[in-house]
């Protein structure tokens, strides 16, 4: 018989190492079904989800939605008068704070809970007798920072004070900015304001200059001396001192405090230095000299829920260059809440006060978004050895600072599908 021999395997594994070796496999696939699970069930979302709205063009890639942009909360806030009571709803306010309250949706008219939305009558901004005033500023946060001088509101802006000399043997005007005292908070989370001062002599706007900025500071010091060459003694009685009282603002537009005009008629250099102290008063763009006009159309399609500007033609722009003319150029900007969301800019036209455009720029603005809005033109005059400078401004919108700013923005809301064209006058930058 042939002899049986016993077949070893080739390796031994004990029942322990087994085990182990089971238990890991079994948790790695467990691991790995439920992070597919879970990769699989966002996706889901994602694609169930509704996005937010998006407009077309973005700058350079910053955010643009912001955290109100979601409709799922809804605060309705009473406007009150200064007594505290309630204000009345009037005529124009089709809208309670559009943008304050997540931003209507279209499941909700005006008229109640159950009505179907209107394309005939866009969204118009409520209350435009609460709307920005020349002084204030788009800042970032969709809030509005009311500036010291709102309408209908005594507060004391501070003081300036400064000197003026002249320098008979160079034929040059002295203007020392030594300090300013009692300035309101413009910055609501320091409690304080970062104050500089830009200073131009009018008519000609020839010279401007400004400080260095003082930062948290409510009694700036600056002690900045500025001397301006070439201006005879006799000239003197023409000109006007104007000072711009600012506070910075990293993220927006510089807050404007309030102005300080000064007609160097009523001072005499000519004896010594001369010491003045003048009341900060609030900014009045009716008083500033005329910039011009500026003509511009605007139409908004409901269906395809798209704004189209067009920019027309801007007359009688004060002289920008030594050849008596300009170079001028148009400047939009357009603005959600107090972030800009797109700019676009025209041609530049050579040698005339007069130019004649006819660009436009198509943006896409979803209906529910209306009522924030802001467009924002700045006619620049271009320099191709200095900085370029703004002629002057016109915004239409939410933030539209003049009557006839917002009697246009109305009448595009009002008339959809309908081109609104009209002349601005230009207000100083």
């Amino acid at each position: 018989m042939a002899e049986i021999t016993s077949v070893h395997p080739g390796f031994d594994v004990s029942p322990v190492v087994a085990g182990l070796i089971g238990a890991t496999v079994l948790v790695v696939s467990v691991s790995v079904t439920v992070f597919v699970w879970t990769c699989c069930h966002q996706q889901a979302e994602k694609k169930h989800k509704t996005p937010p709205y998006k407009f077309i063009h973005m700058l350079k890639g910053i955010s643009i939605y912001p955290e109100t942009l979601s409709n799922k909360k809804k605060i309705n806030r009473i406007r009150r008068d200064k007594n505290g009571a309630p204000k009345e709803p009037g005529r124009g306010n089709l809208l309670v704070d559009a943008a304050e309250s997540g931003l209507v949706g279209s499941d909700k008219a005006a008229d109640g809970p159950n009505a179907a939305p209107h394309i005939d009558q866009l969204p118009i901004k409520v209350d435009y007798g609460d709307e920005l005033s020349p002084d204030q500023s788009l800042t970032p946060g969709g809030s509005k920072t009311s500036s010291p001088s709102s309408p209908g509101e005594d507060v004391l802006l501070g003081e300036l004070t400064f000197s003026v000399d002249y320098n008979f043997p160079k034929k040059a005007l002295v203007v020392t900015i030594q300090e300013a005292h009692g300035l309101p908070v413009m910055d609501e989370h320091t409690q304080s304001s970062d104050p500089y001062i830009k200073m131009t002599i009018l008519p000609d706007k020839r010279h401007r200059v400004k400080t260095r900025v003082l930062r948290k500071t409510l009694d700036p010091v600056f002690d900045e001396t500025f001397t301006f060459y070439g201006i005879p003694y006799s000239q003197l009685q023409d000109l006007v001192l104007h000072f711009l009282v600012l506070s910075f603002d990293r993220f927006s537009r510089d807050d404007v405090i309030g102005e300080v005009m000064v007609p160097l008629a009523g001072v005499d250099p000519s004896t010594g230095k001369v010491q003045l102290t003048r009341e900060i008063l609030k900014r009045n763009i009716q008083k500033c000299i005329s910039r011009g006009e500026l003509q511009v159309s605007l139409s908004y399609q409901p269906v395809a829920q798209r704004m189209t500007v067009v920019v027309l033609k801007a007359r009688h722009l004060p002289k920008m260059d030594i050849t008596g003319l300009s170079d001028p150029y148009v400047k939009v900007n357009v603005y959600y809440g107090r972030k800009r969301i797109a700019k676009k800019k025209t041609h530049v036209k050579k040698c005339t006060l007069n130019p004649v455009f006819n660009e436009s720029f198509i943006y896409d603005i979803p209906v529910d978004l209306l009522p924030d809005i802001s467009i924002e033109f700045l006619v620049i005059d271009f320099d191709r050895t200095t900085k370029n400078e703004v002629v002057g401004r016109l915004i239409l919108g939410a933030h539209s600072i003049t009557a006839a700013g917002v009697e246009h923005w109305r009448e595009v809301c009002e008339n959809p599908r309908k081109p609104v064209a009209k002349w601005h006058s230009l207000s100083e930058y």
